[in-house]
């Protein structure tokens, strides 16, 4: 059996792999109109759809991997990335770079897939330092992956970035296949394909209020038949779900105190996290005459954001030992302090780039810690059979939060704008506004991680099979 070590080795990168595809698309983004000889409307569906794909497939996959063997899945969901990747690359047009961005959002689930891998193969003494160190990877990926995004789109074709994010998958999957072990532990039953489906429709319609109320007009009857429609689909889902022997996701054990207060803190934590990756690359990028920009191009503000992505991989065993020995509260509510600390400094002092840089630091810390500690607290209260599950509710909530504060944040940098050599641009009240969102959210995110409960859940017996 591999060691210990290159197991957790081989589920960072594939982390590292799924982080990378957020930032992909981030260096032509605003040129893609121009690429695709499409409107801005349909061009953001490139986005959206990895997004929505992503939030649909998270809490689905977590289910098949406790039903089916999580490294099966895992697998599975590298593949579909590779696939979505090359369609991708090999696309002229807007249609086929959005169904190849779709299949790429699937890569999502192996980050709650890797993490419940990690409890069921490694000792005791190793899974928090482990977790923390997967968690980490969701901002290292973005982090190198943005400059390394930039970089290529300056030098060479655009498609390059898809073939790159295939031939990683290609990597992961070859590694996942020889390095990590079965999983030897499954939950027996059927799949709910009928709870699956209800879940894929509510969460879709939210999502899509959410993420696209400011090109469509939040009072507009798309965003409203969207939004509502989506939550009166969950209702009839979470009935549902509520009264079959063997449910996509049994609510039961999510609305235990820690799971449930774990996951309302991850909103915050996600909201908190978004809102700076909206704020600080504008501000970082605006031209200095507009007056509130440093006017670094986009490679080197990249270089400037990237050390928050750092910080959270060099204090992921940090994080692990104090898991270890105290438990996970204390890492989410260190997590929040560090995030309020960020956008406070900024809120006083943002005239210097070094500023930034400080700020981008604190945000790193705070991830690092928020999100190493959100997997420890759910598999601390679920049973082993209900980890992939639950932990991929985490991830959906983490999601909900990082589409609500593109939306919100978005909103609100769109409505306090001036006019630059014919361009809207965000002016500094918008900043700020967006800077105290922010806080409010890591605000929001320690009051609740205060009333978490510490002590572990009675773990009950499931049933279950050898894979």
């Amino acid at each position: 059996m591999p060691s210990q070590g290159a197991i957790v080795a081989v589920l960072a990168i594939a982390g590292l792999c799924s982080s990378f595809m957020f930032t992909l698309m981030v260096p032509i983004q605003s040129k893609l109109p121009e690429l695709l000889n499409a409107s801005r409307d349909d061009t953001a569906w490139v986005v959206t759809s990895t997004l929505l794909a992503a939030a649909v497939i998270t809490p689905i996959s977590g289910r098949l991997g406790d039903m089916y063997g999580k490294r099966r899945i895992v697998l599975v969901l590298v593949a579909v990335m590779v696939a979505g990747s090359v369609v991708a690359a090999l696309s002229p047009g807007i249609v086929g770079i959005i169904v190849g961005r779709t299949l790429q959002g699937a890569i999502v689930g192996v980050v709650p897939l890797g993490i419940s891998i990690m409890r069921d193969v490694l000792h005791e003494d190793r899974v928090d330092s482990a977790i923390a160190f997967m968690s980490a990877t969701l901002g290292v990926g973005g982090a190198l992956g943005l400059p390394i995004s930039a970089l290529i789109t300056e030098r060479s074709d655009w498609h390059l970035l898809f073939w790159m994010a295939a031939g990683l998958g290609v990597i992961v999957f070859g590694l996942v296949l020889w390095i990590v072990p079965v999983s030897v532990l499954r939950t027996a039953g059927r799949f709910d394909y009928l709870g699956a489906a209800g879940l894929a429709v509510g969460l879709i319609g939210i999502l899509l209020a959410i993420s696209r109320g400011n090109e469509w007009g939040w009072g507009s009857a798309p965003v409203l038949a969207c939004g509502l429609g989506g939550l009166a689909v969950l209702l009839v889902w979470g009935w549902y779900e509520l009264r079959i022997d063997e449910p996509l996701l049994d609510l039961r054990v999510a609305a235990r105190p820690a799971v449930l207060l774990t996951n309302i803190a991850s909103v915050a934590m996600g909201f908190s996290l978004f809102a700076s990756n909206v704020v600080y690359p504008q501000m970082l990028e605006l031209p200095v005459a507009t007056g509130a920009g440093f006017g670094l191009s986009l490679l080197v503000a990249s270089l400037i954001v990237m050390p928050s992505g750092l910080v959270m991989m060099l204090l992921s065993p940090i994080a692990g030992r104090i898991a270890f020995r105290t438990g996970p509260k204390l890492l989410l509510l260190l997590g929040a302090i560090s995030l309020i600390a960020a956008y406070g400094f900024t809120l006083l002092f943002s005239s210097e780039v070094w500023h930034i840089l400080v700020a981008n630091i604190l945000i790193g810390a705070g991830i690092g810690f928020g999100y190493a500690s959100m997997p420890m607290l759910i598999m601390r209260s679920v049973p082993q059979s209900e980890t992939g599950a639950s932990n991929g509710l985490n991830a959906l909530f983490r999601s909900l939060g990082t589409s609500t504060a593109a939306a919100v944040v978005g909103a609100v940098l769109a409505t306090y704008t001036v006019d630059f050599e014919g361009v809207p641009v965000p002016t500094t009240t918008g900043f700020t506004l967006s800077l105290i969102l922010g806080g409010t959210a890591a605000i929001v995110a320690l009051v609740v991680a205060l009333f978490i409960p510490r002590h572990r859940a009675p773990q009950e017996r499931h049933p279950s099979l050898p894979e």
